[in-house]
């Protein structure tokens, strides 16, 4: 968790080709608050990205701007999700917010970790 996945799962293509296969699989798949970095490195055939036009959450730049770290980033996580074509969504900082894209489930940030373990759990019956 924190800055961590910003720093090595984001440019790690290893990390990349397991998100994009168990995409593919139709299995859930949950990341919450600075995890969703982690999709950065989830490109398909063509070099797109696979999560591309999906709906998804991570932390926000709102909450990086409060905790003080916008300004120190080399990025920001939302940015960069936006950049690579997700339908960035964001609920109030520090509030728990969960959404559910096919079998993508992302959360915003902390708050948001036991509502996305409970989908995740519902998903996996």
């Amino acid at each position: 968790g924190g800055h961590g996945p910003m720093e090595d799962l984001a440019v790690d293509p290893v990390s990349g080709r397991l998100l994009a296969r168990v995409l593919a699989s139709g299995k859930p798949l949950g990341v919450v608050c600075h995890g969703p970095a982690a999709l950065l490195a989830a490109t398909g055939p063509d070099g797109r990205s696979v999560f591309a036009g999906y709906r998804l959450t991570g932390f926000t730049n709102a909450e990086e701007t409060q905790v003080g770290f916008a300004d120190k980033a080399k990025w920001l996580l939302q940015d960069r999700l936006v950049a690579l074509g997700a339908d960035f969504q964001e609920g109030e900082p520090w509030a728990p917010f969960v959404i559910t894209d096919r079998n993508l489930i992302t959360g915003q940030n902390p708050a948001s970790s036991v509502p996305l373990a409970a989908e995740m759990l519902n998903r996996l019956g």
